[in-house]
């Protein structure tokens, strides 16, 4: 097992069908987790991953399939990810389940249990999915518990037939899952969260989850919260998050539960018990170019900071290789992933795939191998496997004016990390399209009285500094545009 203790930790997303699919391929016969290599794992392990999480391991749901394969819009979808696209390429989402039961095309439940030992064999732990909001509208309890879901009636139908759909009975009509701000997802119906029965059967169904693996990627978690129910059904509940993390961790007290969680609602999460939430809003910082507001993010306290979860991309954002320009990329890379908190980095990121695949569908393109991009991850992973990183002491480091009139010293995102012993790294990014300049007053302590050498961890570069100096004067740096630094600091041989 991984060390539980690591504060800042690694997680590679895979999409499971699509992985096994691939493998199949290679394999020429289908594939489940048991045919995965030992090798592949050990490579995981290699890269420096704290965290495997299988995306779209339960079983999917057959009419889910159905709809999938009959909205415009998503065929539209899998026409634009996949040119060569044939019906048989589409299962069915994977947040549309009929059960927390492992797919038996991926090898069952069994198979996981073998695979997640090898895993954990390898110091990796794994996560796994869990849908709190809605269920496929094929579940079994859409005919055992009907009374389990938000009811409709036929008017609501009649209005909103994008939110409302019939029960499998055909007696009664439900609401689709969804989003307050989105339309209904259409191969779902949504969980109500105001019927005390239903989160008892929730709360048994995240116990049976967490037997199964070491932690879980709660899907759209703030949805139940009763603030966001309420608002949204017009239903009151009690508080679901709080109890369900109590009773799993009475039974599994070193398991790790990560939110998917947006509009400014990550402290709430993490207040009723999450470990990790989504940090959507650096990602939007990042991609609006606005430095500033990047390095305003860092002021917030430590204590929140050191429980957000850093991401360029994930199966619902962009690829990053699409979204941010070359060089861009990587100082956005830098920024995310040299920050405190849980570095998420996604399937095919590290070779530069440009390709978002839909959760639909269970196979992907094959895509060209970005060799600068995939040299450069290879670095920063190499960076991260650092104690400095995983385990140290972070502080955010404010720029300040190279000269007077030079204002783009504020292009500049800067962080220092101290370990356990003597390791004292900065990084420094300039995340800006424009050459910049600026000081950087070093935090370090025991720099005063020596000769500092530091050393670019992720370029050539190596100066020769007075400590006396970096700390009273500053670090002088002029990047050209999106230029970073990672440099560790050690006493001269002068």
């Amino acid at each position: 097992m991984s060390d539980p203790s690591i504060a800042d930790p690694t997680l590679y997303q895979l999409n499971t069908r699509v992985w096994l699919r691939r493998l199949a391929d290679q394999l020429h016969r289908p594939a489940t987790l048991d045919d995965v290599p030992n090798e592949e794992l050990d490579r995981f392990a290699r890269l420096g991953f704290d965290w495997v999480y299988l995306l779209g391991v339960w079983q999917t749901s057959p009419l889910g399939r159905e709809i999938a394969l009959q909205l415009p819009e998503a065929l539209a979808e899998y026409r634009a990810a996949l040119p060569d696209f044939e019906p048989a390429d589409v299962c069915g989402s994977c947040f549309a389940i009929t059960g927390y039961l492992v797919s038996p095309e991926l090898g069952g439940d069994e198979a996981l249990r073998r695979f997640r030992e090898r895993l954990n064999a390898r110091g990796v732990r794994l996560m796994l999915d869990f849908i709190p909001n809605h269920t496929a509208r094929d579940h079994p309890w859409a005919l055992e518990h009907p009374d389990y879901y938000v009811a409709g009636a036929p008017e609501d139908l009649a209005r909103e037939p994008e939110n409302y759909g019939p029960m499998p009975s055909g007696e009664g009509i439900l609401a689709f899952g969804r989003d307050p701000y989105f339309p209904g997802w259409q191969d779902t119906f949504q969980l109500n969260y105001g019927n005390p029965e239903l989160q008892e059967a929730m709360i048994a169904e995240l116990i049976n989850v967490a037997g199964k693996c070491d932690g879980v990627r709660c899907d759209v978690a703030m949805l139940v919260l009763p603030q966001v129910f309420q608002r949204t059904w017009g239903i009151a509940a009690q508080p679901f998050w709080p109890r369900a993390i109590e009773a799993v961790r009475a039974r599994f007290p070193e398991f790790t539960f990560m939110a998917e969680v947006y509009w400014d609602l990550e402290w709430t999460l993490q207040q009723e018990g999450f470990d990790f939430t989504y940090d959507k809003r650096l990602y939007d910082r990042l991609r609006a170019w606005q430095p500033r507001q990047v390095r305003e993010h860092f002021f917030a306290g430590l204590d929140y900071q050191k429980k957000l979860v850093r991401f360029l991309e994930n199966h619902d954002e962009p690829r990053a290789a699409e979204t941010f320009p070359p060089g861009a990329h990587q100082a956005a890379a830098v920024i995310t992933f040299l920050a405190p908190g849980l570095k998420f980095f996604h399937q095919g990121q590290l070779e530069g795939a440009r390709v978002r695949l839909p959760v639909q569908l269970c196979r992907a393109p094959l895509e060209p191998l970005d060799p600068e991009l995939s040299a450069f991850y290879e670095r920063l992973l190499r960076v991260l496997k650092r104690p400095e990183f995983r385990c140290g002491k972070w502080q955010l480091v404010e720029p300040l004016q190279a000269w007077t009139g030079n204002l783009t010293y504020d292009s500049f995102i800067a962080f220092g990390w101290t370990g356990a012993g003597e390791g004292q790294l900065l990084v420094a990014v300039n995340y800006s399209s424009e050459p910049s300049q600026c000081y950087l007053c070093l935090p370090f302590s025991g720099l005063e009285g020596r000769a500092v050498r530091l050393v670019d961890l992720l370029g050539d570069a190596v100066y020769e500094r007075s400590g006396t100096d970096l700390v009273r004067s500053g670090l002088y740096l002029d990047l050209p545009p999106w230029g970073v630094h990672v440099f560790e600091l050690s006493a001269s041989g002068r």
